[in-house]
């Protein structure tokens, strides 16, 4: 049951009969008929019961970008309903504009559309459907709520992907497949051509220029199939943000963008995400839809307040093979996280692989440690310092071991760029 705004409003016009006809009785005698007047419009209201409801799928959406939901709303009874429809969802889904006037005659039906902007990754879910029905004098009516099922899956936004383009053509200038031919050596034998100015004599194939009247050189392509293997913290480090943006999406953007990246460049793409267990591990093979797969895989991740299991995530990442591979280890470089966790777990993988180790640099450390106006300035850029100190040293110990560092402000086409170096150089 419920009331309208009617109610009060009928209730203080008792106030005019109380004036005309002064005493209590007066007014117990109105209050008495309004209540008789609400509970027979109760009594004559429809039930939201006769009211058939059902949702189609609502397909993926990029976090930030809107999408729609539908509800299918069919009168069953013999008479005509008028109220309100209200699809609720949890606050993150962003619902808006989810109350719906209906009015519809018998057997009539209709579709009752809102808009959704979520606010979260994941799989963000509908809290019921609330059906309100106005009585035939409208002061009050029935209402209920009912479960519809519904959920939207909330993806990564893939913001980099504005960077793919650029960093395609640089593949195909790299790849030999661009209209001007990258000189240098690459990694794999590609063919025979005829030596023209300025080509690398080093380059010559003398076997084969001494059985053709010309000097032939050997042409070269970058490597293929060779495997990439991305490794996502989702521990505890993770949580942080940078720019008021979760260190782990920023992380998840950078993983996009080089997994999509080297399946274009023929490449294979291993994914393993965790912390102190494995909560997801891929493997993408002729994958063209390789960001999408990821994204999904993706979209249920969330930071764990709990330490990186570097021990278990090394163990994930050769289970998937002993293959030379890239492993990409995409974790913030924090100091304790890295010296205590990371670095005892690094010659298991270094042993068999090449290892990178990606993290978003916060800049805001470098605001502070070039500020000096005040006192407070002062202190504020003696730990910021102290910070990209510890920061730099970390960094070493790891090249020590072999290990290469990228740590950028933006990280998805720093992280992309190192790539395309290592695969020009041949040092996948």
């Amino acid at each position: 049951m419920w009331i309208s705004g009617r109610v009060p409003l009928l209730l203080l016009l008792g106030v005019v009969a109380v004036v005309l006809r002064p005493g209590m009785g007066t007014a117990w005698l109105w209050a008495l008929a309004v209540a008789l007047l609400v509970g027979v419009d109760v009594a004559l209201s429809p039930s939201p019961g006769r009211l058939t409801i059902d949702r189609p799928p609502v397909g993926p959406v990029r976090l930030g970008e809107r999408t729609q939901t539908s509800l299918r709303v069919e009168n069953a009874g013999r008479r005509g309903l008028r109220g309100v429809v209200r699809d609720a969802w949890q606050p993150t889904a962003g619902a808006e504009d989810n109350r719906h006037r209906l009015s519809l005659a018998p057997g009539e039906r209709t579709v009752l559309r809102t808009d959704l902007r979520p606010r979260r990754r994941g799989d963000l879910r509908a809290v019921g459907v609330t059906v309100r029905l106005r009585g035939p004098l409208g002061l009050a009516g029935r209402q209920r709520t009912r479960e519809v099922a519904g959920a939207v899956r909330s993806l990564p936004p893939f913001e980099s992907r504005k960077h793919l383009p650029s960093r395609l053509a640089r593949l195909r200038d790299l790849d030999g497949r661009a209209a001007v031919r990258v000189r240098g050596q690459g990694t794999e034998f590609d063919s025979l051509r005829e030596y023209v100015r300025g080509d690398d004599v080093r380059s010559i194939d003398w076997r084969a220029s001494a059985r053709s009247r010309n000097v032939v050189v050997r042409t070269w392509q970058p490597e293929r199939d060779r495997r990439v293997v991305l490794v996502l913290d989702t521990s505890r480090t993770s949580a942080g943000r940078v720019d008021d943006v979760p260190r782990l999406d920023s992380a998840m953007d950078a993983a996009l963008l080089l997994a999509a990246l080297a399946m274009r460049a023929g490449d294979r793409v291993d994914f393993v995400a965790g912390d102190r267990r494995v909560r997801s591990r891929l493997r993408f093979s002729g994958d063209r839809d390789i960001a999408a797969r990821l994204q999904d895989a993706m979209a249920g991740l969330d930071p764990v307040i709990a330490e990186a299991d570097w021990g278990g995530l090394a163990g994930a990442v050769t289970e998937l093979g002993r293959q030379r591979a890239l492993v990409v280890l995409l974790t913030p470089l924090e100091p304790a996280a890295v010296e205590e966790g990371l670095l005892p777990a690094l010659p298991a993988l270094t042993r068999h692989h090449r290892v990178v180790v990606a993290s978003v640099r916060d800049p805001e450390l470098e605001r502070l440690a070039t500020a000096r106006e005040s006192l407070d300035d002062v202190y504020d850029a003696a730990a910021a310092e102290q910070a990209l100190g510890r920061r730099a040293h970390t960094a070493r110990l790891l090249r020590a071991l072999g290990v290469d560092v990228v740590d950028a402000d933006d990280l998805p086409p720093a992280l992309a760029d190192h790539y395309l170096s290592l695969k020009a150089r041949g040092l996948l």
